[in-house]
């Protein structure tokens, strides 16, 4: 069985180092290269494996690759470069989304973790005007944020993502909501959430976390009336896309300083340079780094390799997407 690789070139031996390419080339007989373009290239390929990078697949290339059977994706989300022709043809599609969710999970945590503290405000006030005064010798404000213990949390999206950060949650004494509209309130409270509309959640939380899916229906869900919903000095955290949330509303809510934001994503992305977003105090702006970067990658390529494993074999893929998954997933 032939495969090939189409993903971005830098990537590629940090997902697949030497001993995963040749775990690799003991199931199916792959080249050493990264393909730049798919036209024309696809003729004996029955297992293709993406990544980051790879160009779109569309009917054009469907055309030129008669043996294709899978495509294995090395990534998180296959909107992006896969058409609805791939599952009309009935090739079969995985992806390392599970894999690529911990990172995004961990990354979530640490940040309601420093958020909760007020450590970018913190951080602002130090660099802006020197170290702020406190009740305590040494340590500013405190009591101003107690930390994440006793916090109400709102999760926007029980997704991949969203589960892994409410399970995280769970090691901390926190009141955790949830907003999906998949969801139940039985399976809320299986996941140890309460199941709340979206006003709801943004009048109670503290804490405000988004890992729900760009879709027509979530286009800036946190408008500009949800995010005046939220608390004094509540924190908004996003690892989702960037269009879920009004960007200009919180831009005015944050430079205010009502309002707090961690931001791994935006829109536009990235922000011009020079935006008031960048030097409002209590926000952070990080370059969409918290998916799988450096050692992580290799788990991307683990799971890949599983896959094609699973394939050959026929057995259950974990990470399949069907075509019906297209109207829910990020």
């Amino acid at each position: 069985m032939r495969a090939a690789f189409a993903m971005r070139g830098a990537l590629f031996g940090e997902i697949f180092p030497d001993d995963l390419r040749v775990r690799l080339a003991e199931l199916v007989d792959v080249p050493g290269t990264v393909l730049s373009g798919l036209r024309g290239t696809l003729g004996d390929v029955e297992v293709l494996i993406t990544g980051w990078g790879c160009p779109r697949v569309d009917a054009a290339v469907l055309d030129g690759a008669p043996r294709l059977r899978a495509i294995v994706h090395a990534a998180g989300s296959v909107k992006g470069h896969l058409t609805p022709e791939v599952f009309e043809r009935g090739i079969v599609v995985s992806s390392a989304a599970d894999a690529n969710a911990a990172p995004v999970a961990d990354y979530t945590m640490s940040m309601l973790v420093l958020a909760a503290k007020s450590v970018p405000r913190r951080i602002h006030a130090y660099a802006t005007g020197g170290w702020p005064a406190g009740p305590y010798p040494g340590v500013p404000n405190a009591g101003e944020a107690a930390g994440l213990g006793g916090a109400t949390v709102g999760v926007i999206g029980a997704s991949r993502i969203g589960r892994l950060v409410i399970e995280r949650l769970t090691s901390y004494r926190v009141t955790p909501l949830l907003t999906d509209p998949h969801v139940n309130a039985h399976q809320a409270r299986e996941l140890g959430c309460e199941l709340v509309e979206l006003d709801n959640l943004c009048r109670r939380a503290n804490l405000v976390t988004i890992h729900a899916p760009a879709l027509p229906e979530t286009y800036q869900i946190l408008d500009k009336r949800r995010l005046g919903l939220l608390p004094d000095g509540a924190t908004l955290i996003n690892t989702a896309r960037g269009t879920l949330v009004d960007t200009d509303a919180l831009t005015r809510e944050c430079a205010s300083g009502r309002l707090n934001a961690i931001l791994d994503v935006t829109d536009p992305e990235p922000l011009p340079a020079g935006h008031p977003l960048l030097a409002a105090p209590g926000v952070w702006v990080t370059p969409h780094i918290s998916g799988a970067r450096g050692r992580e990658l290799r788990a991307l390529g683990e799971y890949a390799v599983g896959e094609i494993e699973r394939f050959i074999t026929g057995q259950p893929l974990r990470g399949q997407v069907r075509s019906a998954d297209l109207l829910r997933i990020a």
